[in-house]
């Protein structure tokens, strides 16, 4: 048994039955193992940075990593953007990275990169094997450390000698440890702030699953406190019998003005908020600066078990959530925010995966879509644009015979375009709605924000406008092999959702914003 084959065993053993891959001569070996060991589904991605989105949407959905094979450094490097976000969003992930031959390293050869280097940084634990009979003690050790706490990016780096070597062993699946349990000071704190009034529980991470909604609703429900989501979340299962949660505005000034009244900001499985840029003369915390803050749990702690005993130091009984009010009237005419939402309320099916890089066309999303029927709603989490369309493939394939919708922005999309033809490969049911403003709106609103004096001029909105050519994404999306269909008006983006959902597969509506 070689290297390669001891890690396709070893990924096996340890629950990681989904690899996606744009791999290189490095990896080669690596593929002929799983062309010869069974049980691995393997998913290409044309584009690394594909593959990194489509391994985060998958955990996210499937609540265990999948493992990535990206090509040396370079290849790692076209992935980074996305693994920035899979780290942002704490998901689990094995990320196997091909280098050089230990021996053909010194030379210098043109892929030769610092790779360990790159991956520090989103990387929660990292090794670079270079005996075969160590691969595959190592990749169980990724595993663990990926799945421990909140979950993590965990970077296997291969030289290809160390693929190719005999010698390998299989390594059995180890344990991942308990998360902390909080002791009760942190509960007896939390407790005296918000019977002190004017108190909101910032929810992160698995406290925005259903088990922690019901937990903080109960307190919501006997103290009065506000129940609070960061501006974007990995992901938060929303509708009928789930509480509703505010999500911090991502307008610095709106942001200020929603968290205006809050007088303790009490994080559950969340970190401190901050507005996404610096503006001159504001804040770059949404809440007061005058405000408490105070920790109850870490995201790696044992959220839901501070929350169960947060609400039990306050008494609060057990809540009843009821549904969230009729569905809104379908609405017609121009696409606005508001009026999207409210038709993807009406038209929505049960169960559904909503995958949001609307942008700046999104920010009406989540209020006006809080009486839809039940789903995950999945977000970009670091910021860094070009993850919707890869996020819906894994998201799909982690969660088979449920509808993703993508709520695509049209100049983030181009960035990792490539997904869809992934989508059309494993016959995926995602529909992509793509929002075409053919424009980068959200930097023609940031130019004022940021203090800058006056309006942009030709060669400034040049920078910020994808026109003169405009795009094709109809004959873009068909030659990637997904359907798509242009829609002017809500009732025709309506029409075609309902008809996308009933035939399946991949299908794709243009909606054009004046």
């Amino acid at each position: 048994m070689n290297g390669a084959e001891s890690l396709v065993h070893t990924l096996l053993a340890n629950d990681v039955d989904t690899c996606f891959a744009n791999p290189g001569t490095s990896e080669m070996h690596f593929v002929a193992a799983l062309d010869r060991i069974d049980g691995m589904r393997c998913v290409l991605g044309l584009f690394e940075g594909v593959v990194s989105g489509a391994a985060d949407g998958y955990a996210r959905m499937a609540d265990k990593p999948a493992a990535t094979l990206l090509h040396c450094g370079p290849g790692m490097a076209n992935a980074m953007a996305n693994l920035h976000n899979a780290q942002k969003a704490r998901t689990p992930m094995v990320n196997i990275v091909g280098d050089q031959a230990t021996y053909h390293r010194p030379l210098n050869a043109p892929l030769t990169a610092a790779t360990a280097t790159w991956a520090a940084p989103f990387s929660v634990w990292m090794e670079t094997t270079v005996d075969p009979a160590e691969v595959g003690a190592r990749a169980s050790e990724a595993v663990r450390a990926a799945r421990s706490g909140a979950g993590g990016i965990a970077t296997l780096i291969l030289p290809s000698d160390a693929s190719w070597g005999d010698g390998g062993v299989v390594a059995a699946k180890l344990n991942v440890p308990e998360r902390r349990r909080i002791d009760d000071a942190a509960v007896q704190e939390a407790a005296r702030l918000i019977k002190a009034g004017k108190a909101a529980l910032l929810l992160d991470g698995i406290a925005l699953r259903e088990e922690g909604l019901a937990l903080a609703e109960r307190i919501r429900q006997h103290t009065g406190a506000r129940l609070l989501a960061p501006t974007s979340v990995a992901r938060i299962e929303r509708g009928p019998g789930r509480a509703a949660v505010e999500r911090i505005p991502y307008v610095v000034d709106v942001a200020h003005a929603a968290l205006a009244d809050v007088g303790s900001l009490i994080m559950v499985g969340a970190e401190r908020p901050a507005t996404f840029f610096a503006y001159p003369g504001k804040s770059g915390t949404p809440e007061p600066e005058e405000a408490i803050r105070h920790r109850l749990a870490a995201p790696d702690d044992d959220v839901l078990d501070a929350l169960a005993r947060l609400a039990d130091a306050l008494g609060a009984p057990q809540a009843v959530v009821a549904d969230h009010g009729p569905s809104p009237e379908m609405p017609k005419g121009k696409p606005t925010s508001q009026g999207f939402a409210q038709m993807l309320t009406n038209v929505m099916p049960e169960n559904a995966i909503i995958v949001d890089e609307a942008v700046s066309f999104g920010r009406a999303f989540a209020a006006n879509t809080v009486a839809a029927p039940r789903h995950d709603w999945l977000q970009l989490t670091g910021g860094a644009i070009g993850i919707g369309l890869p996020l819906a493939t894994g998201a799909a394939l982690g969660a088979p015979g449920r509808r993703v919708i993508t709520l695509q922005a049209d100049g983030s999309a181009l960035y990792t375009v490539q997904a869809l033809w992934t989508q059309a490969r494993a016959k995926l049911d995602v529909t992509t709605i793509i929002f075409s403003n053919r424009a980068y709106a959200i930097l023609q609103g940031e130019f004022t924000n940021v203090g800058v004096d006056g309006p942009p001029g030709a060669t400034a909105m040049g920078m910020m406008q994808l026109t003169n050519p405009s795009i094709d994404w109809i004959k873009l999306s068909q030659s990637f092999g997904v359907e798509a269909a242009q829609a002017h008006t809500l009732e025709e983006c309506a029409d075609l959702i309902l008809a996308a959902d009933r035939r399946g597969g991949p299908f794709l509506i243009e909606l054009l914003i004046d």
